[in-house]
């Protein structure tokens, strides 16, 4: 695969089609990216990743918390999260839409 192109409008499509928060639609040796979408109100199941981790938050409010660390996840924040740090969103007041980037690509 040497390029592939993207909208927003057809990844949200493709993740409302199915039953699932997460859409994972690019995947290379190196990185992989997704779609997350939580709810309002809804909980975060997520356990540590062995990927670093990017969230770029697409529309939504909420908080993220990261091992000690609380931030804003509104539109337009970028938020990173190292490897093995435990974290999850939360106070989630409208519906979260974020991009997920893994480095290397998420596995699992």
């Amino acid at each position: 695969m040497e390029s592939m192109a993207y909208t927003l409008a057809a990844v949200e499509a493709a993740h409302a089609a199915q039953d699932n928060r997460y859409l994972q639609f690019l995947t290379v040796p190196d990185l992989s990216l997704g779609l997350y979408n939580l709810p309002a109100g809804a909980e975060d199941l997520q356990t540590p990743h062995r990927e670093d981790e990017i969230y770029y938050i697409v529309s939504g409010r909420g908080r993220l918390s990261a091992g000690d660390q609380d931030y804003p996840a509104e539109p337009g924040s970028i938020l990173f999260v190292a490897k093995g740090v435990p974290h999850k969103f939360h106070d989630i007041e409208e519906d979260l839409h974020i991009l997920v980037f893994f480095a290397p690509a998420h596995t699992g």
